[in-house]
């Protein structure tokens, strides 16, 4: 493939932010599933959570990608994960979180990385909030803040870690 992106192609990051080490062969088996090719992954210790691994890996695939190796790690819901999939000429760019006991939030993000909250959701606020509390509560809901807080600390366990390429068969 050559450097440039095709409008049907994009890139990625998946950040699996805390895993138990059980677990750590059956992530990557259920990303080289998505990818169409074997997947390797370099883990390392995640200093947020003794005992759990993380590791990060950037990817190159169809747009929609981020979507499919999310629903491949959601079958283990102790993982803590996030995905990220770069705006092309098919539309915005998405980021999908999962935290255990919270579950998935989805956020489109614009090409300078900020959240893009529709029109219809922000009117959708409008008419249920009550409150100036609970419009408070909705924006931080429609903006992902709560998962955002919970894996903050998490994320600070990557910085300088190894970083695997990952490239769909297509």
């Amino acid at each position: 493939m050559s450097s440039a992106l095709t409008a049907t192609t994009t890139r990625g990051v998946v950040f699996v932010h805390a895993c138990p080490p059980a677990l750590a062969a059956h992530v990557e088996w259920a990303l080289a599933e998505v990818m169409a090719r074997p997947v390797t992954l370099a883990w390392t210790p995640q200093p947020a959570a003794p005992g759990q691994l993380r590791t990060e890996a950037t990817w190159v695939g169809p747009v929609g990608t981020a979507a499919r190796l999310a629903a491949g790690l959601r079958a283990w819901p102790m993982l803590r994960f996030e995905l990220t999939e770069e705006a092309s000429a098919r539309g915005d760019g998405e980021r999908l979180a999962f935290v255990p006991g919270r579950g998935f939030h989805r956020s489109l993000i614009s090409a300078n990385g900020d959240v893009v909250v529709g029109e219809e959701r922000v009117r959708g606020l409008l008419a249920r909030a009550r409150t100036a509390d609970d419009f408070r509560h909705g924006l931080h809901e429609l903006l992902g803040s709560d998962w955002d807080a919970e894996l903050e600390p998490y994320r600070e366990g990557g910085d300088g870690a190894p970083v695997t390429l990952l490239h769909h068969v297509v």
